[in-house]
């Protein structure tokens, strides 16, 4: 089968990572798979190796300075619907962009966002309701699409990378730096909950003064800088001690999430949370805020808070060393439970479906024209992190 797969960055933002591991597992079991990308601001490849059974055509999009948000994701359509040729079985795209660039085929809902400018809730309403079919990574933002939209989703959880955590030796070098250290990966932004684990941390600090907080990750698309202003204003008030990370080198990163005395995953809004997944794999203990989805994923094997004071709570209970280890045990298991060979394959199941049924879910040859996307398959990656 010829699948194409499509995201709208290389940078390792989770959507992005679910690509390439979905890309690679699926070229294990025999299929022929292309990732379609944007390479943004000169990136010459993907933030890791992508195994060379998949192909990837990354479309060349250059920085330019002085425009909206707005105007960045209207061009990183057009740039990508320009590029886009050849001929599959399956087109599948990843996110809002990669739908509204080639619409109307398959589309992953990883999360809903809720847009207030015009243009963008606008793309974001056209890459629900144009694709010919649906998939969610969680039972509970299907029934978001379903209460929305009406349209039902195929759920397939996403897969995790688990033994690269669970094999992951804890780096002395970041202890010997930053001391005990509270993880956050993801970087500053609304979704992400930042302002509430600022708060919490204040309240942390105040009891284990010695505990840091860090935040890695944090390339987007979207400009958060009002709101990272607002975050620092906030810790500078509260005496928070934290440090950005910004990206992390990809081989670094399983030493990093295995070093932490605590993983923080406050999200206002998620998908999966593969990152806090990841960290269960690390044995580290996990608190997350308490969203249905995220009690649908996590289950008994996390602590949930819904406010600062709560998260604040959960955190000084983790890092006082009040960890159940069989919650420990549970976390460690559920997270090799989830097999990228799995959802590849309950992917493929879907696809031979709504083949069968004649859903136009592919592509016809192009016409004869210069190819846009330059092969970045053998080309080194540069060093980036979610």
């Amino acid at each position: 089968m010829r699948i194409s797969l499509l995201t709208y960055s290389t940078k390792p933002r989770g959507g992005v990572v679910h690509t390439l591991a979905l890309a690679e597992a699926l070229a294990r079991a025999g299929q022929d798979v292309t990732v379609w990308t944007l390479a943004r601001g000169g990136d010459q490849a993907f933030f890791r190796t992508v195994d060379p059974a998949v192909t990837v055509r990354a479309v060349p999009f250059p920085s330019v300075d002085g425009q909206t948000v707005g105007q960045r994701v209207l061009r990183s359509i057009d740039a990508l619907r320009r590029a886009f040729e050849g001929s599959y079985d399956v087109i599948h795209a990843q996110d809002c962009i990669s739908a509204n660039a080639v619409p109307g085929k398959v589309r992953t809902v990883h999360h809903l966002d809720h847009f207030t400018t015009a243009e963008l809730a606008a793309c974001h309403e056209r890459a629900i309701v144009q694709p010919a079919a649906h998939v969610c990574v969680s039972s509970a933002v299907a029934g978001e699409l379903y209460d929305g939209w009406g349209l039902r989703a195929t759920v397939i959880p996403n897969g995790v990378d688990a033994a690269r955590f669970a094999t992951a030796v804890p780096d002395c070098s970041w202890r010997e730096k930053y001391g005990d250290f509270v993880l956050a990966v993801g970087g500053i932004e609304p979704r992400k909950g930042t302002i509430d684990l600022v708060r919490a941390m204040g309240i942390v600090q105040a009891v284990r003064p010695g505990v840091r907080l860090l935040v890695a990750g944090g390339e987007t698309l979207f400009d958060y800088r009002d709101y990272r202003s607002t975050v620092d204003r906030e810790a500078w008030r509260l005496g928070v001690k934290f440090t950005v990370l910004g990206t992390v080198a990809e081989d670094d990163l399983p030493g990093l999430v295995a070093s932490s005395a605590a993983f923080a995953f406050p999200s206002t809004a998620e998908g999966f949370g593969l990152a806090a997944m990841e960290a269960l794999a690390a044995r580290r203990p996990v608190i997350v805020r308490d969203l249905p989805v995220l009690r649908e994923v996590f289950g008994d094997c996390v602590r949930f808070a819904a406010s600062p004071a709560t998260l604040a709570t959960g955190l000084l209970a983790d890092l006082s060393g009040e960890v159940d280890p069989a919650r420990r045990e549970r976390g460690s298991a559920l997270a090799a439970s989830h097999s990228w060979d799995d959802a590849a394959a309950a992917h493929l199941s879907l696809y031979r479906r709504l083949l069968d049924e004649g859903a136009p879910v592919g592509s016809e040859a192009s016409g004869p024209g210069r190819p846009v996307g330059r092969s970045i398959r053998d080309t080194e990656p540069s060093a980036q992190s979610r």
